[in-house]
């Protein structure tokens, strides 16, 4: 499929993408999130590896629609885990 990314055009396949990320390490995820195989991606880091490109050079709204159109599930990433409260095991312990 036919996409534009940053102005340029790349002609991408699902298969692509996947073959593409297979070996790579997920970076945390902040934004926006893909998930390719059992793995989720930030849509950026996605955008980086498949285009050669900088992230400074497209948005994470370029690559949604592009993944997207590919057949992949994009979504926001998970909320934060809440932060434990240590005050309240300095009490137990009695400090």
């Amino acid at each position: 499929m036919r996409c534009v990314i940053a102005r340029f055009p790349f002609d991408l396949t699902k298969s692509e993408v996947e073959q593409s990320m297979s070996g790579v390490t997920p970076e945390p995820v902040v934004g926006l999130a893909v998930t390719i195989g059992r793995r989720v991606y930030p849509v950026m880091q996605v955008g980086e590896v498949i285009t050669r490109q900088n992230r400074r050079d497209f948005t994470s709204g370029e690559m949604r629609r592009a993944l997207t159109r590919l057949g992949f599930t994009c979504h926001d990433a998970p909320p934060a885990a809440p932060a434990r409260d240590t005050r309240a095991d300095e009490s137990a312990l009695g400090w």
